[in-house]
């Protein structure tokens, strides 16, 4: 059982600058609610029962965010406002949850990762993008539920356009498992539309295995000066661990862009 999940938020969010040049982006409204709000009741309802959260200095307003017990306790004294009470005891429920590390220089996501190791207890453990929202079905579930059946780690997919390949993270599949799941054979970094191997792109929900670590350790910095994450999946991959690409039935929202965090709060506000 997938009991512990580590979420990646030290980037900056230049995406999103101006808002982000004083704020945190994953505490960003979208429909009245913290973005990084649904990624945790997304781990919540999947069974989830410790937090990763991997911040970096400049980022110390997010565990603010969950520590600001004072305040609330003020406030509360003052104003027995019951939609105000109901908003702290949901921010206890959080924060029971939620461990803290930190990655004060962007060397990557493989490195942040990294960061989490003396945390991870289980044989694998869920990873979460917060730029990538999924909703109308719970993604992270549906992937445990993948593991549960193949004994396997799990990498959420969904098609793209052809021609914005070169956009993504896009799979080389080989056998399918089920109608929804392949064998992942590789993992192309934004390819051509010449060389694509499919239009079958990566989304920002892992379940990673433990020995992913030690395949970290020995990478070198890759481009951008980074330790990129594929890179410590294609060796395992190469070594013969079983990787599924799953194709999620929910919908994906991009956060991370302005356009994206604007079309995502008039999707939610449908719901």
């Amino acid at each position: 059982m997938i009991k512990q999940a580590i979420i990646p938020l030290a980037g900056l969010g230049t995406r999103l600058l101006p808002l982000t040049s004083v704020f945190a982006k994953e505490l960003l409204p979208i429909n009245g609610k913290p973005g990084v709000e649904y990624i945790l009741d997304e781990c919540i309802d999947a069974g989830v029962k410790e937090i990763i959260f991997i911040i970096s200095d400049k980022k110390k307003m997010i565990r603010d965010y969950f520590y600001n017990d004072v305040f609330y306790k003020k406030i509360l004294k003052k104003k027995k406002d019951p939609r105000i009470k109901k908003e702290y005891e949901k921010i206890l429920k959080y924060k029971k949850m939620i461990k803290f590390v930190y990655q004060n220089k962007p060397l990557g996501t493989g490195d942040a990762v990294m960061k989490t190791k003396k945390y991870i207890s289980g044989s694998h453990f869920l990873m979460l993008l917060p730029d990538d929202l999924i909703i109308k079905n719970n993604c992270s579930k549906s992937m445990i539920k993948i593991h549960r059946k193949f004994k396997s780690s799990v990498m959420a997919s969904m098609s793209v356009n052809k021609k914005t390949v070169s956009r993504w993270g896009i799979y080389k599949l080989s056998k399918k498992l089920t109608k929804n799941d392949s064998v992942i054979e590789n993992v192309i970094e934004k390819p051509s539309i010449k060389n694509a191997p499919s239009n079958k792109a990566v989304i920002g929900r892992y379940i990673l295995p433990k020995n992913i670590f030690s395949e970290i350790k020995k990478l070198r910095p890759g481009k951008g000066g980074e330790i990129h994450i594929t890179d410590a999946i294609q060796n395992l991959i190469k070594k013969g661990d079983l990787f599924v690409a799953h194709n999620f039935k929910g919908k994906y929202l991009d956060c991370g862009t302005m356009n994206g965090y604007i079309n995502s709060t008039l999707e939610i506000s449908k719901l």
